[in-house]
């Protein structure tokens, strides 16, 4: 600016010598004009989007410009700083830590922070990010020391949680809000690496082994129940089978009772109905005593080794003896 004036002046001076003491003048005049104009226009200024700028009037805090359009007193104030609202990312470069028991390693940590006090953030802390990078790496360093290796391989979000709230308490009074703390890499020595791989191979090992034995269990389990589900499928046929031949022997039985009984009902209505026919007729003595001896006919020619004679068999013979003299006398004499 100071370059500007000068060399405005000296034109003015030139233009003065040359061609008259008017002309110079509103050649200065103009000049003059045309800076002021350039010196008003360049202290309007532009805030972004989550952007914020901090203004100090002579040497001092005035305010803070959010977003929109600023114009600012030339000379008298300034733009101490320009602060970005919108959440960031610091990530820092591992640290050393030993944990509980004696095991040395390295971790490096991503923090996500946010500034909401553009004051505090210019005037809280001169380096304010050098300052978190420390205060995070000696609070991983007391966190790690309280705990043993297989717990910080483990305990991730413990760790991250504590690491916010401690963080977040100590980065207030700097105008910052500490909104996420992770872990990125937790690297353990290398002999702890190949140990802790060894006892993950054992581990998967066993897991195999335990499988298989549950998968086999699993297979004997199924077989036998398929063979007793067999068995008594089996059993059950048989069963069935048993049940439908003795109902068929039932009912085999049962009509053959039902022939016999029809049997013997039959014969003895003919029985009954000869005895009937024989009655009607009313047989004489003669018809009675010849089927007195065709009954005695029939059991002579048995297989029976004794024969019981009645007593009244003389009078029987005496019977037949007059039937075959009538059966002779009726009988016509052939000439």
């Amino acid at each position: 600016m100071t370059q500007i004036i000068q060399q405005a002046l000296a034109l003015a001076a030139l233009s003065e010598n040359g061609g008259g003491k008017g002309t110079g003048l509103l050649i200065f005049i103009g000049i003059v004009l045309l800076l002021a104009a350039i010196l008003i226009i360049s202290n309007f200024h532009i805030v972004p989007q989550g952007w914020a700028f901090v203004i100090e009037r002579l040497g001092k805090y005035s305010k803070t410009w959010d977003t929109g359009l600023h114009w600012k007193v030339p000379f008298i104030t300034r733009v101490a700083k320009k602060i970005n609202k919108m959440e960031q990312v610091a990530d820092f470069p591992p640290q050393p830590v030993i944990t509980k028991d004696n095991v040395r390693m390295q971790i490096d940590t991503v923090v996500f922070y946010q500034i909401t006090d553009c004051r505090l953030y210019t005037y809280g802390h001169s380096t304010p990010m050098t300052a978190i990078e420390n205060l995070t790496s000696t609070t991983l360093r007391n966190i790690i020391g309280e705990l043993e290796l297989d717990a910080t391989l483990t305990s991730r979000d413990i760790i991250n949680t504590k690491m916010r709230s401690i963080l977040d308490e100590a980065t207030d009074p700097w105008g910052i809000k500490v909104t996420r703390v992770e872990l990125k890499n937790i690297i353990p020595p290398k002999e702890i690496q190949d140990a802790m791989e060894k006892q993950m191979k054992a581990e998967r090992e066993r897991r195999e082994a335990i499988l298989r034995a549950e998968g086999e269990k699993n297979s004997a389990i199924l077989v036998a129940e398929g063979q007793k589900e067999a068995a008594i499928l089996k059993a059950e046929a048989e069963k069935q089978s048993q049940i439908l031949k003795a109902e068929a022997l039932k009912e085999a039985k049962i009509r053959e009772a039902e022939g016999e009984a029809e049997a013997i009902r039959q014969v003895q209505e003919a029985t009954a109905t000869g005895i009937k026919m024989i009655n009607e007729a009313n047989p004489g003595q003669a018809v009675i005593a010849l089927k007195s001896f065709e009954a005695w006919e029939k059991i002579a020619n048995g297989q029976s080794t004794k024969i019981i004679v009645p007593s009244d068999m003389q009078g029987l013979a005496s019977l037949a003896a007059g039937i075959r003299e009538a059966a002779d006398k009726s009988t016509p004499i052939e000439k």
